[in-house]
């Protein structure tokens, strides 16, 4: 797994590299700054970065436009993204662009290394991977009636898929169904959950959140 690292703070950033070699993963390159970590992305082609919300020079959303862009250049690229407190605004744009291979987690999870680890892996392997901080408070505004329970087992199961990061045709062979078939559950799955038909990508993104709430809480 080739890794490029963008942090502003050098102790993290270091500390994120040594973590990250002491468990034998090829650490490529480390940033500073989006415009450092954006260069890297294109030298050394990584298979996942790891980013932080906040960089120069303002110190507002550079990380997650760096982010996106690091995305469309590099569509395959799995982004694992790191913020010192939940930035709901930040966390929607950066998941209204797709939720597979991405991540976002709050920096305390990374003093907990079997956790932070396991979700750069699942990130890596083509998953997701949210805070259930951040989900909570994602979704604080919606009512208490996720609609979950409305859905059938098989519908729950292709929505766990989508949570997984998995597209449509991949969620097709997995669960050994037609495309045809992927959609119509789709399709209920949003009609079940309230969600109106406007935006497809936010419908889908807004799905996975509520159901990895309600995984956390069963959890």
């Amino acid at each position: 797994m080739r890794i490029v690292i963008a942090e502003d703070d050098p102790l993290l950033r270091e500390g994120l590299a040594l973590l990250l070699r002491a468990e034998s993963l090829d650490v490529v390159a480390t940033a500073a700054g989006p415009d450092g970590f954006l260069e890297a992305v294109d030298t050394h082609d990584p298979d996942v970065a790891i980013v932080d919300v906040r960089m120069p020079p303002t110190h507002t959303d550079e990380g997650i436009v760096a982010a996106v862009e690091a995305r469309r250049r590099r569509p395959g690229l799995a982004v694992l993204v790191l913020s010192a407190y939940v930035e709901q605004a930040f966390a929607t744009e950066l998941l209204a662009h797709g939720s597979s291979r991405l991540g976002y987690l709050l920096k305390e999870r990374v003093g907990r290394v079997e956790e932070f680890l396991t979700a750069l892996h699942r990130v890596a392997a083509g998953g997701t991977a949210i805070d259930p901080d951040v989900v909570a408070q994602l979704l604080a505004r919606t009512r208490p009636d996720s609609g979950l329970d409305r859905l059938s087992p098989r519908e729950r199961d292709v929505l766990a898929l989508m949570a997984e990061g998995l597209g449509n045709t991949a969620i097709a062979d997995r669960l050994f169904v037609t495309d045809g078939a992927v959609h119509k559950h789709i399709r209920s799955i949003f009609a079940k959950l309230d969600l109106a038909p406007t935006d497809q990508a936010d419908r889908r993104v807004t799905a996975v959140l509520r159901y990895l709430e309600d995984a956390q809480r069963r959890w």
